[in-house]
Order: structure tokens, then C-alpha cells, then sequence
């Protein structure tokens, strides 16, 4: 029997299979409020017969957007443009849905990346002051970002839980918090941006704070049945950053208060990083941290094939796949995969005629509210 498409359990939340979607940033909102190009990419999604699809990093505050294009998720209207994208895409698709809550601190107010994504000066159109744990910008040169105060550190917190309450009250059954690929979360842990002399700099306990304060106060804002889980890099990939072992550090911390599941990536820290890329880089990261945590553990990162993500949750380096730009390049993977591996997953009933000549019995119908 085929793992990769056998029942998930994430506490409260049984998924179908073990494939997820990964939050892949659109840079296509307004004033962070969802289009109707989100109807048409998150409905292509919704129908790949995933287990779970995580949608785009929803900013919980106008400044924590990467770029102006960002979705958010910090007002009522942010979150009624949402609610109308999801009342869309939920009426053809049973697909459990989360959303990733973001802040991009000094990361914040830059381009699109499909023109250029360079950094946008306070002064200038679609720009503004970015934040992080220290005056230390991202890539030299830049505006210094402002260091957050103790009361502003209280303020983002607040954020978070205020971005929470609004996507249970959306019906996600799931929230991410985003503490990873040089965000806001993810500086605060790494000695590479976080200079602080206070109780949030300096030693590993001090650099985790801000993240474990994050990740508790949105775990008790949300009822007990949301799933609650986090992403994480777990190496910046330069010497003296963030790396493995402190990353087990902070995995067990969060296993500890509550966390649901970890999705482990790397990288996005800083521009000196050096990855070493190739066909499934991150998974040993993913393999080293499972045994010390109980909650499930994701791995991510160019596992494209059926045989490969199978291969990696056989041998227990991972609960899950997550797959992102493979998923957008074809979004029917997880029919082919199927397929590949002599199991079923669920389709539109609209689409149970695709199946090819000889492939037939690996597509089931999905439930829909409308068809």
C-alpha cells in the first residue's frame, strides 16, 4: 500500500493522503485583499487531489507584506475579500485548506519579483519603513530597518492573534505561522540578524522567545480543535546562523506547547547563503529533527517524483510532502502519481473521464456543495 496516499492524522484533522501544497505567494492582492486571479489559482489547486492545501503567506499587518502585492489578513476587509475567494473555491472542492500568517519584517517593501524585486525606499510609491530585531538590513546598503521595541514586539504578537481569530472565523481548518525564509519570525532566531542585548537577543533561549510567544499566544486565541503548526528553516546555510541543532532546540520547544505539525525548510536569511541544491536537499534537515519531536514533521523541497516522496515517508524521514512551484508546473501530480503508485485520489466528478486508457480506477469523486 502506497504511504504517500494513505490517511494522515494531524491531531483533530485527518487528511486523505500525505501530499500538501505549500504556501506559494501570488503578489497579486490589493491593499492585501484577495482577486479574482485567487479564485482561479486556489480552485486549480483545490482540484489536484492534495490532502491539504496551505495558501499563500497572508501578512498580518499592512508592513509585514514582502511586497504591496502581498495578500493579508490584519482588517475586515482583508478578510471579506478572503471570504468570498473561499466561499468560490469551496463550493467545487472538499480539500482540507489552511492559510500561512506572515510578517516579512526587514524583508518588507519590495517589488514583485517579476519586475526585479528590489527594495522599495519608505519615500517612494508601494514603499514603506520596514522592522526587524535589529538595525540590520537585509542586503547592505539599504534603509537600516527600525529595531522593534518591547511594546512593538506586543504589538506583533497582537497581530497574529488577531490575523488567527479572523481565519478560524473563515472556516480554515488550519493555521501556519510562518517562522521561516528570512521573515520576520525567522530573524529574530537567527544570531545573523538578532543583535538584541534584551531577553530577546543573545543566547538560543532569548533568540527562540519572540516565536514561542508568537506560536502560544495564536495556539490560545483559536479554539482547541484548529490545527496550529509552523514552518520553519532549519539552517540559513552561512557559518555562525541559524542551524540544525538549534532548530531541533526550537522543535521541541514547540512540541511542548502545542504545536500541531512542522514543515521544515531552509534558507532566505541571508544573501550569503550557500544551498546546496539538488532533488530532495531538504529532507535530511526534515530527517534529523523527526525523532526528536512527536508532531508529524513536513518535508519540502524538490521531491518531484512519486517514487522519490513514497521512498522518503517509507524510510521515516518524513510524516509528509509538500510540493509548491512542481504542483503549479502540474497541477495534476498527484492524479499521475496515483497512478504511479497504484493507489486513488480523489478528483472532481467532472474530471473522472480524464483517466487515460490503461490507468484506469486511481481517480474517485470528490465531494462538492454544487456540481
Amino acid at each position: 500500500m502506497s504511504q504517500l496516499f494513505s490517511p494522515l492524522k494531524i491531531r483533530t484533522l485527518t487528511l486523505q493522503n500525505r501530499l500538501i501544497i505549500a504556501p506559494m505567494c501570488q503578489y497579486s492582492a490589493k491593499q492585501g485583499c484577495a482577486q479574482d486571479w485567487h479564485v482561479i489559482h486556489l480552485g486549480q489547486l483545490a482540484q489536484s487531489g492534495a490532502g491539504l492545501l496551505i495558501i499563500e503567506a497572508a501578512a498580518v499587518s499592512a508592513v509585514g507584506r514582502i511586497t504591496y502585492g502581498d495578500l493579508g489578513l490584519w482588517d475586515e476587509h482583508t478578510e471579506a475579500a478572503l471570504a468570498n475567494t473561499l466561499k468560490s473555491v469551496k463550493k467545487y472542492s472538499s480539500i482540507p485548506m489552511a492559510i500561512q500568517l506572515s510578517h516579512a519584517g526587514r524583508k518588507a517593501s519590495t517589488e514583485k519579483p517579476w519586475l526585479g524585486g528590489d527594495f522599495i525606499e519608505s519615500e517612494h510609491e508601494n514603499g514603506w519603513q520596514v522592522v526587524g530585531p535589529s538595525a540590520i538590513p537585509f542586503h547592505e546598503g539599504q534603509t537600516l530597518p527600525q529595531q522593534l521595541t518591547q511594546d512593538d514586539i506586543s504589538e506583533v504578537v497582537g497581530q497574529f492573534v488577531s490575523s488567527a481569530k479572523r481565519a478560524e472565523k473563515l472556516g480554515f481548518d488550519a493555521i501556519e505561522v510562518h517562522a521561516a525564509h528570512g521573515y520576520l519570525l525567522h530573524q529574530f532566531l537567527s544570531p545573523l540578524s538578532n543583535q538584541r542585548d534584551d531577553q530577546y537577543g543573545g543566547q538560543l533561549e532569548n533568540r527562540m522567545r519572540f516565536v514561542l510567544e508568537v506560536f502560544q499566544a495564536v495556539r490560545e486565541a483559536v479554539s482547541t480543535d484548529m490545527i496550529v503548526g509552523i514552518r520553519i528553516s532549519a539552517t540559513d546555510w552561512v557559518e555562525g546562523g541559524w542551524d540544525v541543532s538549534q532548530s531541533i532546540e526550537l522543535a521541541k520547544a514547540l512540541d511542548d506547547i502545542g504545536c500541531d505539525y512542522l514543515h521544515v525548510s531552509s534558507g532566505g536569511l541571508s544573501p550569503l547563503q550557500d544551498i546546496p541544491v539538488a532533488d530532495g536537499y531538504q529532507v535530511p534537515l526534515a530527517e534529523s529533527i523527526k525523532p526528536h519531536i512527536n508532531m508529524p514533521v513536513i518535508a519540502v523541497g524538490l521531491i518531484t517524483k512519486a517514487e522519490q516522496a513514497e521512498a522518503i515517508l517509507q524510510d521515516d524521514k518524513a510524516d509528509a510532502i509538500a510540493m509548491a512551484r512542481g504542483i503549479l508546473y502540474n497541477p495534476h501530480w498527484a492524479w499521475q502519481a496515483a497512478a504511479s503508485l497504484d493507489a486513488t485520489v480523489e478528483v472532481p466528478p467532472q474530471y473522472l473521464r480524464a483517466e487515460p486508457h490503461g490507468k484506469k480506477g486511481h481517480l474517485t469523486a470528490m465531494p462538492q456543495k454544487e456540481n
